[in-house]
Formats: structure tokens, C-alpha cells, sequence
């Protein structure tokens, strides 16, 4: 990306709208938040203090309404979430989802991710980062709202261990090119995909026309974009 295009943090990668919350999701934000619920602080986590346990530990950005998220820490037991979204109503209904199937491997933050990673996640802290579908800003300009600019990449890769994998994926074509220019000019990150985009993994719901990449933190970093 070149430089006349990168934007300072003030400009948030978000917009927080209202959206209808259920009462179910409202008492669940209130009652469940303590079992699952992380506060933003200025402190780096203490992992092994949140979870109980050192395990493979993967961060997702922006999860939505938490399906994906969800599943993957049913069929993951032996790794460790961490969840970030500002939405409510979605992070009510993960919660829900949570207490419904008694998961005690993910935790949740609703709080700006840039603002998380920079100060609560400690630098390679992390085996996976998960940003999926994040939202493409499709004006040009918005463009200066994208969340995958050179200065996020920087610090996403920074927070991953050696041979930690960062994964993104976006439905629009565009934006899918701009992350490939992104992460691709990152020096930390090597493509795991020699075509540039990968597939999309098994594990991930299909949506229309996808576009994925994975990309790892050199030395044995990924950074993975897939097509499907």
C-alpha cells in the first residue's frame, strides 16, 4: 500500500450501530460476562492465569455473531480463544452459544482490536489470528477505514509466534487484492499460498465467492489468503 493511503489509529476501522439486541442476549451480557468476559486494560494478558492452562492460543478479530468462533472451540478443545468484537448483539449471542455448550476455552473482549492487540496482547503471544469478513469498505472514501492497512499487519505479526499463522478472508475482489499487496510487502510475513490465495479451509462455512489468504511471521510465519 503506499503511503499517501495509510491512516493514523484515530480513524477507527468501525462504525458501532445500534442493531436490535434480544432480551435474552441483553441478560446475557450482564450475567455470563463475568464467566467469559475480558475488560480492556493497558496490561498484557496473563494467558495461562485466564485460561487455567498454557495452550495453542488462537485471537479472532471481529467474530460477528460468533459462529465460526463457536465451532471452532467445540471441535478444538485443546486450544484457547480469545474473541474481539464491538457489536452486542453478537457478542450476546456468542455468550449464549458459550453457557449452551458449557465451553470453557474461549474468552471474549469488546473492545477495539488494534487497541486490544497493541496492549493486551504481548508480542508473540499468539499461534493464529483469525480476521474474517472484515468489513471491505467498498467507497474509496472509506478506503482510509480499512482495518488491513500496513501499520495493523505490523503489529498482528508481531504478536505471533514463530511459525504462527495469520488467516483473513473477504468476499470482496477488491479489497482481496489490497490484503495481498499488504501482507505480501509485510518483511515479517511469508505467504504459505504459492499461488497467493489459498483454499478455503474445511472447517470455515462457504459464502458466496471467497477470497482467503495465510500468511506466516518470518522465520515460519504464515500469512494465508485463499479463493473459494
Amino acid at each position: 500500500m503506499t503511503a499517501d493511503t495509510e491512516h493514523p489509529r484515530p480513524i477507527r476501522s468501525f462504525v458501532i450501530r445500534g442493531g436490535r439486541i434480544t432480551a435474552a442476549q441483553e441478560r446475557a451480557l450482564g450475567s455470563l460476562w463475568p464467566r467469559y468476559g475480558v475488560e480492556f486494560s493497558s496490561e498484557p494478558l496473563d494467558a495461562r492465569t485466564l485460561f487455567g492452562r498454557d495452550a495453542p492460543r488462537t485471537v479472532e478479530i471481529g467474530f460477528g455473531n460468533g459462529e465460526n468462533l463457536l465451532a471452532l472451540a467445540r471441535t478444538h478443545p485443546e486450544r484457547d480463544y480469545l474473541g474481539v468484537e464491538v457489536h452486542r448483539p453478537g457478542m450476546g449471542r456468542l455468550l449464549l452459544a458459550l453457557e449452551e455448550h458449557q465451553l470453557t476455552n474461549v474468552r471474549v473482549i469488546c473492545h477495539d482490536a488494534v487497541e486490544v492487540l497493541a496492549r493486551q496482547i504481548a508480542p508473540q503471544a499468539a499461534q493464529e489470528i483469525l480476521i474474517l469478513f472484515p468489513d471491505p469498505w467498498p467507497k474509496k472514501r472509506h478506503h482510509k477505514r480499512r482495518l488491513i492497512q500496513r501499520s495493523f499487519v505490523e503489529l498482528a505479526a508481531s504478536r505471533l509466534r514463530v511459525g504462527g499463522v495469520l488467516r483473513l478472508a473477504t468476499d470482496w475482489e477488491p479489497y482481496a487484492l489490497e490484503m495481498l499487496s499488504v501482507l505480501g510487502a509485510t518483511p515479517q510475513l511469508e505467504n504459505t499460498a504459492a499461488a497467493g490465495f489459498a483454499s478455503r479451509p474445511t472447517e470455515r462455512a462457504p459464502t458466496r465467492i471467497t477470497s482467503s489468504l495465510n500468511f506466516a511471521a518470518s522465520p515460519g510465519s504464515h500469512f494465508h489468503t485463499s479463493a473459494a
